[in-house]
């Protein structure tokens, strides 16, 4: 039996429908488009560049719930990039036949096929598809739109909190056994080293999997601005500008995955806005680790015509959504100057607050406008899918926000991902 595969200009409007939806379910989306191409019961992409989560996952829950982050990182570790392989691996805790492919991106596909059936299937069609669905993933990624640093600060807190407990409960449980096996008081020596040994290889384990969390996580901040530093290059790569780095301490805190891209993001988008003026020749980029809080400084020598405002309120949503700051200034004859606070930490929640409760005085149309804001649409385009003109959604973004008590629309998204407000499609 062969498979039918849709004509171009249909697998196109497919793919950009797999592009365009919200990032938390991209493996659905992905998963329905390839439902005829390769039947199959399970859908994973894994990426580390999504820290807040890593999996994108669609179909049977007994394999999707249960996977894990340890088996696929061994299955990308055996791959070439570009590599399309079918066989045995293990999955959610078992050995399964899955095909696998790994994109350029380093980002891992893993389908778990619904028969042995192998004849037919356009695996060469199913990678340039991955190919493109993985730099979409990135590309959105690397925005760090206000709606994804929302969602994945949350995912990314929820994920250290659990765990936290885990690792508590089960450290105090194996270091109790652990205590008791190593007393005297037992007689039987070969039964205490046996025990002895399973808890402390379990104990091990354990260790090694909230490693794993924190790798996965965090990012040194050393090497997230060395990452910024390559972007930037590229970024002024046509511009006979000198870009002056100024590189945090090496022994600076670890960056949460969201707060790296914001900063990143922030850092990108004040650099773009500097290099368009005409009479520029230095932009000078700092990140310093001060207490809690990465701060982030950038200056350049121009002639300091810039709109420091708009510049202000181009880059404010991102950090807002962090509950950070930012703030720009243009000084005639010195240059412009765009100083950023991003906070390390989750901000602690207020007392006797909830974001439901904030919700539940919204009208359903508002309720409608905020699913949009929390996909990171503006106003235009919320029209557009609403049917109503740009002016109407103006009126509703502006009630949503004084109903919710925010002053941004980065906030207000952040607040309705914190709440369970799915992202509009």
């Amino acid at each position: 039996m062969s498979t039918t595969i849709p004509a171009p200009d249909t697998m196109i409007t497919c793919l950009r429908d797999v592009l365009v939806g919200p990032l938390t379910e991209i493996g659905q989306r992905f998963s329905a488009l390839l439902t005829d191409l390769v039947p199959h019961t399970a859908l994973v992409i894994f990426t580390r560049e999504c820290t807040g989560r890593p999996r994108k996952v669609a179909g049977d829950p007994g394999v999707v719930d249960r996977v894990t982050i340890a088996e696929l990182d061994r299955i990308r570790s055996e791959l070439a990039t570009g590599q399309i392989r079918r066989g045995p691996a293990r999955i959610a805790g078992r050995d399964r036949d899955v095909w696998v492919i790994l994109d350029a991106t380093d980002t891992l596909l893993v389908l778990v096929p619904e028969s042995a059936r192998t004849a037919s299937i356009p695996l060469e069609l199913v990678r340039a598809l991955f190919a493109v669905v993985a730099t979409g993933i990135q590309l959105q990624v690397r925005n760090a739109s206000p709606a994804y640093l929302a969602e994945s600060r949350a995912a990314s807190s929820e994920r250290a909190r659990t765990v936290a407990e885990l690792t508590e409960a089960h450290a105090m449980t194996l270091e109790s056994i652990l205590a008791t096996l190593r007393s005297r008081d037992l007689d039987d020596t070969r039964a205490r080293v046996t025990a002895r040994e399973t808890a402390t290889n379990a104990l091990i384990g354990l260790r090694s999997a909230v490693d794993r969390h924190r790798e996965l996580a965090e990012e040194a901040v050393t090497t997230a601005f060395a990452r910024l530093h390559g972007e930037l290059r590229g970024l002024l790569r046509h511009r006979e500008v000198v870009l002056e780095m100024v590189a945090p301490p090496v022994d600076g805190r670890a960056l949460p995955g969201e707060v790296a891209h914001a900063a990143r993001a922030l850092a990108r988008g004040a650099v773009l806005a500097m290099s368009a003026q005409a009479d520029l020749g230095r932009i000078r980029v700092a990140w310093n680790c001060h207490g809690g809080d990465l701060l982030i400084d950038i200056r350049d020598d121009g002639d300091g015509e810039a709109d420091a405002a708009d510049l202000a309120r181009q880059l404010r949503d991102r950090a807002e959504t962090l509950g950070g700051t930012v703030e720009a200034e243009s000084t005639p004859g010195w240059g412009c100057r765009v100083a950023a606070r991003l906070p390390l930490d989750m901000p602690a929640p207020v007392a006797g607050s909830s974001a439901l409760e904030a919700l539940a005085v919204l009208a359903p149309r508002e309720v409608e406008v905020l699913e949009h804001l929390v996909a990171g649409r503006r106003n235009r385009m919320i029209a557009e899918r609403l049917g109503v003109s740009e002016s109407t959604v103006k009126f509703h973004v502006a009630s949503v926000l004084r109903k919710l008590g925010v002053s941004t629309r980065g906030e207000a998204a952040a607040l309705g991902a914190e709440a369970g407000i799915k992202a509009a499609g």
